[in-house]
């Protein structure tokens, strides 16, 4: 009888230290990026921060939903090719925003040529 304890706990034993032995904790992965990752990604950046909120003062000339903000911008931009612009999302709206003024007489003087299309346009700093 007491053979058959030792045997059932030798057993017991086995079934949980043998198949620990195989297993490994970690494994190591190697990663192959694609080049134009890295191309792609530095686009990116270089896309954001052209668009990023500063300082300059910039114009809006819309306020609205999705599909009126994008179709104003896309006649803005076919009308005024030397000035950029940009949708900027505020919930629940979209904003059209144009231009990166450093000075406010500057934005003011865009601003004169803006209105006689869009009659709403006004003068803002973002971050004031």
């Amino acid at each position: 009888m007491r053979i058959l304890k030792n045997f059932g706990a030798l057993c017991a034993l086995s079934f949980v230290v043998f198949p620990s032995l195989n297993c490994a904790a970690q494994q190591s992965a190697t990663v192959v990026q694609d080049s134009r990752y890295e191309q792609l990604l530095n686009e990116k950046r270089k896309i954001n921060s052209s668009i990023t909120v500063n300082d300059n003062y910039k114009i809006q000339i819309f306020y609205g939903d999705n599909g009126e903000a994008r179709k104003t911008l896309s006649d803005f931009k076919r009308e005024f090719k030397n000035l950029d612009g940009t949708i900027i999302f505020a919930s629940p709206t979209y904003k059209v925003w144009i231009g990166n003024f450093k000075t406010r007489i500057e934005a003011e003087k865009n601003l004169v040529d803006v209105r006689k299309k869009y009659p709403y346009a006004l003068l803002i700093n973002p971050n004031k």
